[in-house]
């Protein structure tokens, strides 16, 4: 079994560099996907309440005759719950969803300061309290700017664990992960692939041929050789099993330069920005 590494977060905990992500996977096929993904290895799921497929994620985990503790589970706030008590119960919801008294990491899944008056400051200092009471081993952010991240520092507690981000080759992110390794927020990559768009880049196709492994498995590994966390998704068992054999290869300095310079800034992204992203589902 291929071996993935753990980081160490701000806090003290652990998490898993590699997960298995089930954004996009119906919730009648996610117990089966994330079944197969901890018999090849991965223990590390990431969902989301807005992805509706929490129960699936638990109901693989209890049936996979693993221990709770020995799989990390990431879940994240719906931009339907920012208010501080909707928070509250969504958190709990969450809880039930997984069949767990605790998740391992829990994320503000956007900031919206576009909604809520603009105030994500409750919202997080709401998830302060699940951390503190144990119920969060660790929380963070996802899509947070780095004026979103300074005005946290400067109105709360605690510092977020890590940062769930748009990151890939055609958009490295630069200021937002800078900031973050300045000060001890993980970054953790979403669209680590760009939604399959950089793998049939010619730079990306000629090192899978120099290096006999497929374009998927260079760029997850160009994603943990910079110390970001991934979690590709897939359903198909094939895939599931080749995006955790990249770690049984090293990309060399030339390989990893060749593969920044792709990088086209705010052009490469593909989701939206998050100063202007405004969704909240029914």
């Amino acid at each position: 079994m291929t071996r993935v590494r753990d980081i160490t977060l701000n806090d003290g905990n652990t998490i898993p560099q590699l997960g298995f992500g089930v954004f996009q996977i119906e919730p009648a096929d996610t117990a089966a996907a994330v079944a197969l993904a901890l018999r090849v290895g991965y223990r590390h799921i990431d969902t989301a309440q807005m992805y509706r497929n929490e129960r699936g994620v638990g109901e693989a985990i209890r049936r996979s005759g693993l221990a709770r503790s020995d799989v990390f589970v990431t879940s994240k706030l719906s931009n339907a719950r920012h208010r501080p008590d909707d928070a509250r119960r969504a958190f709990e919801r969450t809880l039930r969803e997984l069949g767990s008294d605790y998740v391992d990491l829990f994320l503000i899944h956007w900031p919206l300061p576009t909604l809520y008056d603009g105030d994500f400051v409750s919202t997080w200092q709401t998830l302060e309290e699940f951390k503190h009471d144990g119920r969060a081993r660790s929380i963070g952010v996802s899509n947070f700017q780095v004026d979103h991240l300074a005005r946290l520092a400067a109105e709360s507690e605690i510092v977020p664990a890590v940062n769930q981000i748009e990151c890939h080759p055609y958009l490295l992110n630069e200021a937002v992960r800078h900031y973050g390794a300045e000060h001890g927020i993980a970054t953790e990559a979403w669209s680590p692939i760009a939604q399959g768009a950089v793998l049939t880049d010619p730079v990306i196709t000629s090192l899978a041929r120099q290096l006999n492994a497929t374009p998927a498995q260079i760029v997850l590994r160009w994603h943990t050789q910079h110390g970001n966390i991934v979690f590709p998704k897939s359903v198909t068992p094939a895939r599931i099993r080749e995006n955790i054999a990249f770690l049984d290869f090293e990309l060399d300095d030339d390989a990893i330069n060749a593969i920044d310079e792709l990088n086209r800034g705010e052009r490469g992204r593909i989701g939206a920005h998050p100063d202007q992203f405004a969704f909240v589902p029914a």
